[in-house]
């Protein structure tokens, strides 16, 4: 963060400001009454009326340099998140810096949108190597299956949540596992995600829409699925 320089200087640019404030107007009142009242005791009233002055400058000098820290802090706020839109799609940004925004090499997107619409942005995706993956897709899969007692008339808000926080480190992780493959093993694997992937987007769709049967139906195709991905992860986490 860049230095906060020459507040002085600021704060008597902004002088008619800081003149707005309602503690200096009270405490100029407050001054120019100490100064008229009582005629024999003028050395006391003019001692009180310094206090006060310096009063009025003290309350004044911080009011003004709070007032041009809040705003040089709140113009560098919004440099950074300028900054962070302008380097990335994701969203975030930690440290001065963007959080990259990941993506896939293989053909995992929708064929008709060019994405997947259970994608959640905003999302760190650490490299954890192809093993690390592997296992992560393992035990989202677990995770999911066990989402079946959360489906219900009243949470299917969180359901579609929780699916797409799973589903969005799967689709990744599926990339990184498919191009680790070896090319004969490429397609077989990439066929999977994508059905499942397809099983993810008409599932994400069903509780957004608060259809229970819908959402009930799909995800008994997709619990199948799951229990197929489960299996083979479990055999390439131990080959790998």
């Amino acid at each position: 963060m860049a230095p906060i320089t020459n507040l002085h200087g600021l704060s008597k640019t902004l002088a008619p400001i800081v003149t707005c404030l309602p503690n200096a107007h009270r405490n100029l009142h407050l001054n120019k009454r100490v100064q008229i009242v009582g005629s024999n005791n003028n050395t006391a009233h003019e001692s009180e009326s310094s206090s006060q002055e310096s009063l009025v400058e003290t309350t004044t000098r911080r009011a003004a340099i709070g007032l041009v820290a809040s705003i040089v802090l709140t113009a560098q706020f919004h440099d950074k998140i300028s900054l962070a839109q302008e380097h990335t799609h994701n969203g975030w940004w930690y440290d001065d810096l963007p959080l990259p925004l990941p993506t896939v090499t293989n053909n995992l997107a929708n064929e008709k949108t060019g994405t997947r619409s259970f994608i959640k942005k905003g999302i760190y995706m650490a490299d954890i190597g192809v093993k690390g993956s592997v296992y992560r897709i393992k035990k989202y899969a677990f995770d999911l299956l066990a989402m079946a007692d959360l489906i219900a008339a009243d949470t299917l808000n969180y359901v579609r949540r929780y699916l797409r926080i799973k589903s969005t480190f799967m689709y990744y992780d599926f990339d990184k596992v498919i191009s680790a493959m070896p090319v004969d093993n490429k397609q077989q694997l990439t066929d999977i995600a994508n059905k499942l992937f397809d099983n993810f987007e008409k599932l994400e769709e069903a509780s957004r829409r608060k259809s229970l049967p819908d959402t009930q139906s799909i995800y008994q195709e997709t619990e199948v699925m799951l229990h197929d991905v489960m299996d083979r992860m479990d055999v390439m986490y131990k080959t790998i």
